[in-house]
């Protein structure tokens, strides 16, 4: 028979581990399974590289992995295939399948039910009292649900189908039961929170509330969420709010173990990926889509000394954070891509230059934290080491960091030093393209960069370094020999230098050039010169960065009028 893994997050809390434990031992000795081993992916121990280590030397090559949690969020999509693949490498020629979430799922309503009733019956959790109304007229479990109400309390994610499903499980507890309501919250990630929803509670008239954990296994979140109830139950005596128990190991968590074993086996998974944020655009979760599923640290040693950053805020929070290196566009608000705004709208950091749109700023939510990396020629300027370092703290941290830039990241915008610096530690990174300057400069002053019969190359460079400088990497002679356009960037300074260096290599001296600066802005102006001109003119006109630079044919081209 196919071996079942039990595959577990990991937790700090020892009850925690022994719960799992304990399953692990119910579903063994339920005798449906021929072999039954179960590990964890960090923090605890077993790790899941002895789980599956066992089954292996036991003969099984093929295994059923069951991932226990309760929805299809970053560990049941990323992490914990991850391990697994990291178990066929360890191990070639193992073969598994892969069991669904737990929930949504009756069985656990009716363990839910359970836990609410016992509060109700006056058990509440770990026996602990909660500061608030006297209990003197308990009723016992169920006698008054019509007066009692739910606050359904998730881990939360910042996956939005997973904490869908919370709410999801809120209406179905409801339904049938007879409490007054159940609403659902979160103790992190995610919105509303544990106070939020205990007072909105009490503005709807509730008098009894009883908080229950949509927890399998106690743990640091379930602590919280007990810690936060109690917190508030002190501040408004008039109410009686009770924490039910996690669902915890039970007999009807065990029968739905073997239920999505058995489903794993007959392939029927029934994953819901209509509403997943990998595969569709969900509003402000745009830099998931088509990202692929790649786990946090998870070396196979699981007790902890391999995290790179603490667990201070919540239990796992190193896994959630991710940056975006989006492209702003060459100015304008207006001309950022779909997908770059979207990102936008849902960063929790910002990190930005004074090359980017900043009217895009105002449009943040006031809680966003914006991060000024400005790089002002000859003024202030903020090293990209400390840049690299901010957005990987950030992310750490359990953010969705957003590195914003001015026109295309990867036109010299030094955007894959941030990419390679996020990928080195681990953290989560997207790139997305944005309209450079160095052809929408050009562009909006009316000039193509190509036409038929015309031009049919441009080559974009940067001027930062003259010619002659030792770091240059540019072949000026060869250039001065191409016959198409040339975009220069970043050559204010340069701009002499470079136009006599190519004269001197066989450009032409009468060649036109435009040079256009803030470009799409109601500044923008355009200063026409020739080749031997440019620098003298450049210098006279007082054009300043940002400033693009387009030289040869196409400059006469222009439709717009180049105006000074």
């Amino acid at each position: 028979m196919t071996g079942l893994v039990i595959v577990g997050h990991g937790t700090r809390s020892a009850a925690g581990v022994e719960q799992f434990a304990a399953l692990v031992e119910r579903v063994r000795g339920r005798g449906d399974i021929g072999d039954v081993e179960g590990g964890f992916i960090e923090l605890s121990r077993p790790p899941l590289t002895d789980a599956v280590g066992a089954l292996v030397a036991r003969g099984h090559r093929a295994l059923v992995a069951l991932p226990l949690v309760l929805t299809g969020a970053g560990h049941g999509k990323g992490d914990i295939p991850a391990a697994m693949a990291r178990e066929q490498q360890r191990h070639p020629g193992l073969s598994y399948r892969y069991g669904r979430p737990l929930g949504p799922h009756p069985l656990l309503h009716e363990a839910l039910e359970q836990r609410i009733d016992a509060a109700l019956a006056g058990a509440d959790r770990a026996g602990t009292e909660l500061a608030g109304a006297d209990r003197a007229g308990t009723e016992p479990a169920g006698a008054d649900r019509a007066g009692t109400w739910v606050a359904l309390i998730g881990r939360g994610s910042t996956d939005p189908d997973a904490n869908a499903e919370v709410a999801k499980v809120a209406r179905l507890l409801w339904e049938g039961r007879g409490y007054a309501g159940v609403e659902p919250g979160f103790i992190s990630l995610a919105s509303p929170s544990v106070p939020a929803v205990l007072e909105r509670l009490r503005r709807l008239g509730a008098r009894r509330i009883v908080v229950a954990p949509y927890f399998l296994f106690a743990g640091v979140l379930p602590d919280r969420i007990v810690a936060q109830s109690a917190e508030f139950a002190a501040a408004h005596p008039d109410l009686d709010v009770r924490v039910a128990e996690v669902i915890g190991d039970c007999d009807a968590l065990a029968d739905l173990v073997l239920e999505r074993y058995a489903e794993a086996l007959g392939g029927d998974i029934r994953m819901n990926c209509d509403t997943c944020a990998y595969r569709v655009l969900m509003p402000g979760f745009a830099d998931k889509v088509g990202r692929p599923q790649r786990p946090h640290d998870h070396p196979d040693d699981p007790v902890g000394h391999h995290h790179h950053h603490g667990h201070d805020h919540h239990d796992h929070g190193h896994d959630h954070g991710s940056v975006a290196v989006v492209g702003g566009g060459p100015g304008p608000d207006d001309l950022i891509t779909v997908r770059g705004k979207a990102l936008l709208d849902a960063a929790d950091v910002v990190v930005v230059d004074r090359l980017a749109p900043q009217g895009l700023l105002a449009g943040l939510r006031p809680d966003v934290l914006v991060v000024d990396a400005a790089k002002v020629p000859r003024g202030p300027s903020m090293a990209q080491e400390a840049i690299n370092e901010a957005l990987v703290s950030h992310a750490r941290a359990g953010r969705r960091v957003v590195r914003l830039k001015g026109g295309d990241p990867y036109v010299f915008g030094r955007g894959h030093e941030e990419v390679q610096a996020c990928a080195a530690a681990g953290v989560p990174v997207t790139v997305v393209p944005g309209v450079s300057s160095a052809l929408a400069a050009p562009a909006l002053a009316g000039v193509p960069v190509t036409h038929r019969g015309v031009a049919h190359d441009v080559t974009v460079v940067s001027g930062h370094l003259p010619p002659g400088h030792p770091d240059s990497l540019v072949d000026w002679a060869a250039l001065a020999r191409a016959r198409g356009t040339v975009v220069l960037l970043m050559a204010v300074d340069t701009i002499g230098k470079i136009a006599s260096v190519l004269i001197e290599h066989g450009r032409a001296p009468e060649t036109p050039v435009l040079a256009v600066q803030d470009a799409g802005l109601p500044d923008q102006r355009s200063v026409p010169a020739r080749l031997d001109e440019i620098g003298a003119v450049a210098a006279r006109e007082g054009v300043g960065p940002p400033a693009v630079f387009v030289l040869g044919p196409v400059v006469a081209l222009t439709t717009t009028g180049p105006t000074a």
